[in-house]
C-alpha cells in the first residue's frame, strides 16, 4: 500500500496527542513517558502491520487498544510496581475487554463527570500548566503531550531552539514528578490562574493548523477545528467561561472561516485579495461575531480581543478594497504594545504598506528587523522580497524571495516562493502578500 505511511502520518498529528492523553489519565502525571512511549510503539507496530494486512474499519480504536496492550506490558516489567500493578492491570484488563477495535471517539476508560474537563486532552492541558512547571515550559510541554508536536514543530512554533526544547520538556515533565502532580482539578482560584497558558497552547494549536510549519499541507483542519472545539469547552462551563477566551473563540473562527479559499488545488496559499469571500464560512463568521460581542464583557483587555479585533475587520469587509488599513495598523499597535512578537511586528508592517505606501512600510521593515528575533523569522524574507518588489528593485526582491525560499519549513510556502521568483522573472508586476498569509495574528 503505497498510501499507507501517509495514512499513519496523518493519524498520528490527528491522534496521537489525545491518545496520550487518555493513557496518562490511567497511568497517571509520574508515567507521562510511558503514555508518549507506547502511543508511538503503537503507531510503528500500525505501520508493519497494516502493510500486510489489511487497514481495521477503526484505526484510532486499534491504536488505542494497542497502545493500551503496550502499556499493560510495561507495567507488568516494573518491579518497582508490583504493589500497585494489580490495580492498574486490572484497569487494562477491563478496557481491553471493550474489543481490538473499541471506539476513541470518547473515552472508553469513562472519563470523571467533571464538566469540560471531562475531556481527557483538555485535562492533560491543564495537568501541564500546573504551577511547578514554569512557564516557559508550559506550552512546549502541553503542545507535546496534548498536541502531539514534534519537538522540532514546537521549537519552530516558539522561535526557540530544538535542544533548548527538548530540555525544557524533561525538566517539566520532572518538576511534574517530584511536586506529585495529579489529574485532579484544582479548587476555582487555582483553575482561573492556569487558564491563560491554557489559552495560550489553544492560540498555538490554532496558528499551526492555520499555517503548518512542516509537511506538505498549508492548512491542518483538524487541529483547527479541536482547538475551537476545546476553546468552546471551556467557554460552556462556568469556572473557566472568560472574555479573553471568548476573544480567542472568535479569533478561530474569524480566521476557519476562511480555510475554504486559502488554499490553492496547487497548495500554494491564497492571497487574501484574491480570495472569493462568498465561500468564506458564512456560519463560523456569524459564530464569531457572537463570541466576539461576549468578549466584549468585563474591563480587562487582552492581546486575543486585539487579535479577534483584526481578524473581525478583514471579516467585515465585503471586498479587499473596503478593507480599514489604518485601523488595522492602529490595531497592531495595540498588539504590539500589549504582546510583542515578531510576527505582529512583520503583520503591521504589511499593514503600513496597504496603508501608507511602501517607502514607509520599507522603513518600518528596515527598524524591526534590528530584533534578532524579526531578522530570524522564516518569514522575514518574504516581507522584504514583496516591498522590494513594490518599490522596483527586482534584482534585491529576487535575492530575498530566493532566501525566503530556502528558509520556509513547508512545501507550500516553498511553492509561494518560487511563485513570487516565477512573477518577477516573467516580469508580471508587484506579487501582493497581506498579514493573513503571514500569520493568523
Amino acid at each position: 500500500m503505497t498510501q499507507l505511511p501517509a495514512l499513519v502520518d496523518r493519524l498520528f498529528r490527528e491522534e496521537s496527542g489525545r491518545l496520550t492523553a487518555m493513557l496518562a489519565r490511567r497511568l497517571g502525571p509520574a508515567r507521562l513517558a510511558l503514555a508518549e512511549d507506547v502511543v508511538q510503539e503503537a503507531f510503528v507496530t500500525a505501520l508493519k502491520a497494516w502493510s500486510v494486512g489489511p487497514v481495521p474499519a477503526n484505526p484510532s480504536g486499534w491504536l488505542l487498544q494497542v497502545a493500551r496492550r503496550k502499556a499493560l506490558d510495561a507495567l507488568r516489567r516494573e518491579r518497582a510496581l508490583e504493589d500497585r500493578l494489580g490495580a492498574v492491570a486490572a484497569e487494562f484488563e477491563a478496557a481491553l475487554e471493550d474489543g481490538a477495535d473499541g471506539g476513541c471517539a470518547g473515552s472508553a476508560d469513562g472519563p470523571p463527570p467533571d464538566g469540560a474537563f471531562a475531556d481527557d486532552r483538555l485535562r492533560m492541558i491543564l495537568l501541564c500548566c500546573h504551577p511547578a512547571v514554569s512557564e516557559d515550559s508550559r506550552v512546549a510541554l502541553t503542545l507535546r503531550l496534548a498536541g502531539g508536536f514534534s519537538v522540532e514543530e514546537i521549537a519552530r512554533a516558539l522561535l526557540a531552539d530544538p535542544r533548548a526544547v527538548a530540555q525544557r520538556l524533561v525538566r517539566a515533565k520532572q518538576a511534574l514528578r517530584d511536586a506529585g502532580a495529579t489529574f485532579e482539578l484544582p479548587a476555582a482560584a487555582a483553575l482561573r490562574e492556569r487558564l491563560d497558558a491554557v489559552h495560550d497552547v489553544l492560540h498555538l494549536m490554532f496558528n499551526e493548523a492555520h499555517t503548518a510549519h512542516a509537511g506538505d499541507a498549508l492548512l491542518r483542519r483538524d487541529l483547527a477545528d479541536e482547538s475551537l472545539r476545546l476553546v468552546e469547552r471551556l467557554l460552556a462551563d462556568a469556572r473557566t467561561a472568560t472574555p479573553a477566551g471568548a476573544a480567542l473563540a472568535a479569533l478561530i473562527c474569524f480566521h476557519a472561516a476562511r480555510f475554504p479559499v486559502r488554499e490553492g488545488t496547487d497548495g500554494i496559499p491564497v492571497r487574501l485579495a484574491e480570495q472569493d469571500r462568498t465561500r468564506w464560512d458564512r456560519a463560523l463568521l456569524a459564530r464569531g461575531f457572537a463570541h466576539l460581542e461576549r468578549a466584549a464583557a468585563g474591563e480587562t483587555l487582552s492581546r486575543f480581543h486585539v487579535e479577534a479585533e483584526l481578524a473581525s475587520l478583514h471579516a467585515a469587509a465585503p471586498t479587499w478594497a473596503a478593507t480599514d488599513w489604518p485601523r488595522i495598523v492602529a490595531a497592531y499597535d495595540r498588539l504590539l504594545a500589549l504582546a510583542p512578537s515578531p510576527v505582529a511586528a512583520l503583520n503591521r508592517v504589511v499593514a503600513v504598506r496597504h496603508a501608507h505606501g511602501a517607502e514607509r512600510a520599507w522603513r518600518d521593515l528596515q527598524r524591526v528587523a534590528r530584533d534578532a528575533r524579526v531578522a530570524a523569522y522564516p518569514l522575514t524574507p518574504a516581507v522584504r522580497g514583496w516591498l522590494l518588489t513594490a518599490l522596483d528593485r527586482p534584482a534585491e526582491a529576487s535575492a530575498a524571495w530566493s532566501e525566503a525560499r530556502a528558509r520556509a519549513t513547508s512545501m507550500p510556502m516553498q511553492r509561494h516562493a518560487a511563485q513570487r521568483l516565477a512573477e518577477l522573472d516573467e516580469r508580471l508586476g508587484p506579487a501582493d502578500v497581506d498579514s493573513a498569509t503571514l500569520h493568523p495574528s
